[in-house]
């Protein structure tokens, strides 16, 4: 019980830590690239800096007032410890915000715009690990997405066509143009951050030699393999055995250059995972 409660609380922690370190990239992101050069981002965090640029109302307020719905929509889609921890993450940021002033880095146009949004996504992917957000489009984007026809992927593009559309109109183009630069930046970072450098593909592999192929994979590349019984439905009916495995991205040469040698034949299929929880594969990677 003792070392289940410690675990808990290390697991708190390590949450919080994410958090807070997400919420001090992302200000500096807004505060030493974005806000003096009055560019914008996408999703909750661009129409925060659109209003603030257009009516001059402060960003650390309209952080927080925009993203309220957002947060209601999280406590009723994902759950209440969710709310609770983005209400406190936003609150937070808004807070820095205010207290903390970074300096101005840079006033060259693309380095803001890249750099501004590497920050930016940053902290938000660090405050994702932790188990919340502080840009309310994802929670938005997902609800979205289960009463329509729309992928979240689909949904924050269209969101954010429409918010650059918006700063193409009241800033100009060119601010639009650097803006989307910002938005693919963050966005980038976002995915690197949650899921790690490491990414997996899963390899599915018939052939004839299917024995030399998992004894290399046990043995050689140390990798766990699941054999599936299947049945050839191309021509002649005859029972199959599937290899099915995961691997590093960084190991799929390896792999495929052996196949090639044990069974030119061989028919494989590779699938992208954006992560993955145990088994083999994650206790050698740990190592």
């Amino acid at each position: 019980m003792h070392n289940h409660l410690s675990n808990q609380y290390l697991r708190h922690l390590r949450e919080f830590i994410l958090i807070g370190c997400g919420i001090v990239s992302a200000c500096f992101g807004l505060e030493g690239f974005l806000m003096p050069n009055g560019f914008i981002d996408g999703g909750v965090t661009g129409i925060s800096l659109l209003i603030s640029t257009l009516t001059g109302f402060k960003l650390s307020y309209l952080i927080v007032l925009i993203n309220i719905p957002f947060v209601l929509l999280g406590y009723r889609q994902i759950g209440k410890v969710f709310a609770f921890k983005t209400a406190f993450a936003i609150g937070v940021l808004s807070l820095v915000l205010v207290t903390i002033p970074f300096k101005p880095v840079t006033h060259d146009p693309l380095l803001v715009a890249f750099f501004g949004g590497l920050f930016l996504g940053g902290g938000i992917g660090l405050a994702m690990r932790g188990g919340c957000v502080i840009d309310g489009t994802e929670v938005l984007a997902l609800y979205l997405s289960k009463n329509s026809m729309f992928t979240v992927g689909n949904i924050i593009l269209i969101l954010n066509i429409l918010i650059f559309g918006v700063a193409a109109i009241f800033l100009g183009t060119e601010i639009a143009m650097y803006a989307i630069l910002t938005y693919l930046s963050a966005s980038k970072t976002i995915d690197f951050v949650v899921n790690g450098l490491e990414q997996y593909i899963g390899v599915t592999i018939i052939s004839e030699y299917r024995e030399d192929i998992k004894q290399f994979l046990i043995n050689d590349m140390k990798r766990g393999v699941t054999v599936y019984k299947g049945e050839g439905g191309y021509g002649e009916k005859k029972d199959i055995d599937i290899l099915y495995t995961v691997l590093t991205k960084l190991e799929i040469g390896k792999l495929q250059s052996e196949i090639r040698q044990i069974d030119p034949d061989a028919f494989i299929v590779q699938q992208q995972i954006s992560d993955i929880k145990g088994g083999v594969v994650k206790r050698q990677s740990l190592h």
